[in-house]
């Protein structure tokens, strides 16, 4: 079995909270059939001519022969790379799970079904969701003076054992040859599908009307207005396995979480991809060069639009 541990890296605890999970997979079924990212890129000292692009190289050779992932997953705002890599193990038909601590649920309407996560995609491609969403309980100290703030680290360090322990054994559970959730890849169609972002509008928008003027027959996301929006997140995932083109907009403060998982399921399929991102921001950091996007999301596309006239000349390349 190999284990792809896909999890946000850009804070210390995020990284130390993935080792902790890896580790305890390792003792389990080896350390060399578990894939850590940075830890196993060596991202903070990997030297390369295009850093970033490497390091989607190695991620992507990875994903690319797995037998199952697990993914941490927390809040509201989730991490577009470790989306953008459930996306790929789902269209690759790879067992995912999900690990959260998030106490909250989400709906799309105010009395709208709850789901696990902000995006309905998120749901409808795990193959299981592990969410332990109560800290430990009150630990009772043996000396009069305990500090508050002590013990309610301690239930939170409990919280997430439980969490991390329950992924392990989650895994461990699955089926040699679990049933495939997406299906075999279907037909390409010719049609391109656009999705718009929640920073902007949903359904047919500007990016839609410019396909439809350049003849392309268009598919739009149907999860926010269905009124099951698991079944709409997986005809949303059926349409981008066979479009022809995938057109993101991926503006806001990072590519949204559905629209990087479909990034990622588009470039399992053999999708051509556009990212579109009128306003542009650039992340830093050593030895790597400026990234517009989370590097998985951006090395995953094959073209930058930075305009909507940047739309009609896309379309006939």
């Amino acid at each position: 079995m190999s284990v792809y541990i896909a999890h946000r890296l850009f804070a210390a605890h995020d990284r130390a909270l993935a080792a902790d999970l890896a580790d305890r997979l390792a003792g389990k079924i080896g350390a060399d059939r578990v894939f850590l990212p940075f830890c196993d890129t060596d991202e903070e000292d990997l030297v390369a001519e295009v850093k970033g692009r490497r390091l989607f190289e190695l991620d992507r050779d990875r994903l690319g022969r797995l037998d199952a992932m697990v993914a941490i997953l927390h809040g509201p705002s989730l991490d577009d790379g470790v989306c953008m890599e459930i996306g790929y193990a789902a269209a690759s038909d790879v067992p995912v799970i999900v690990v959260s601590t998030d106490f909250q649920t989400y709906s799309v309407t105010e009395t709208g079904a709850h789901l696990e996560f902000p995006d309905p995609l998120i749901q409808a491609v795990a193959t299981r969701i592990v969410r332990v969403a109560k800290l430990g309980p009150p630990t009772l100290s043996p000396t009069p003076v305990q500090s508050r703030f002590r013990g309610f680290r301690a239930r939170n360090a409990v919280q997430t054992d439980t969490a991390l322990d329950a992924a392990v054994d989650t895994l461990l559970d699955l089926p040699e040859r679990p049933s495939l959730r997406t299906g075999p890849p279907p037909g390409i169609s010719t049609h391109v599908y656009v999705e718009a972002s929640p920073y902007t509008a949903w359904g047919r928008d500007h990016l839609a009307e410019a396909c439809v003027d350049a003849g392309h027959t268009v598919a739009v996301p149907q999860r926010f207005t269905a009124t099951d929006p698991v079944a709409g997140a997986l005809a949303d995932l059926s349409a981008v396995r066979s479009a022809a083109r995938l057109l993101a907009d991926v503006s806001g403060p990072e590519t949204p979480p559905g629209t990087a998982l479909l990034i990622g399921a588009a470039l399992a399929s053999g999708v051509q991809i556009a990212a579109f991102q009128p306003r542009v921001t650039f992340t830093h950091a050593q030895g790597r060069e400026p990234n517009w996007r989370n590097l998985m999301v951006q090395y995953a596309t094959d073209a930058h639009l930075d305009s909507g006239e940047a739309v009609p000349p896309w379309l006939t390349v």
